[in-house]
């Protein structure tokens, strides 16, 4: 039952080794990206995400490393090459031995989200321009 919720949780959920490969990941973070989760396990968790967001990533990275977790808003990359925003959470996990093990990457996506606000950034550009024309 566990592993069925971890599969169908509406965010994106995936397991990074402490190598920094990609350990797991469920159907809705891959299908997120465009892909099945066998073609993104055993990849390098950072072609996950856009490559101008790599040094933000590795800066978050450092936090989590220090107080456990560490989030940020981020750019994923898309088989097709498109990207969609995420607000990723990054979670260290540690074993018995407090040794670092890897960490979780939960992210959910925004694009939608992020898409309308640019929609009414640009309306409300427009609206004023026109306002301020008819003057």
């Amino acid at each position: 039952m566990k592993k069925v919720a971890i599969e169908h949780v509406q965010s994106g959920v995936a397991w990074i080794r402490a190598d920094g490969m990609v350990g797991s990941i469920n159907q809705s973070f891959a299908d997120t990206l465009g892909a099945l989760p066998r073609e993104l396990v055993a990849r390098d968790w950072y072609e996950l995400f856009a490559a101008q967001d790599e040094e933000q990533l590795k800066e978050a990275f450092s936090k989590m490393l220090l107080v456990g977790k560490a989030t940020l808003a981020v750019q994923g990359r898309r088989m097709d090459g498109t990207q969609v925003s995420l607000d990723l959470l990054m979670v260290a996990i540690h074993n018995h031995k407090m040794r670092f093990v890897g960490h979780h990457c939960l992210v959910v996506d925004r694009t939608r989200e992020r898409m309308l606000e640019a929609q009414v950034a640009e309306l409300s550009r427009n609206t004023r321009s026109k306002s301020g024309a008819a003057r």
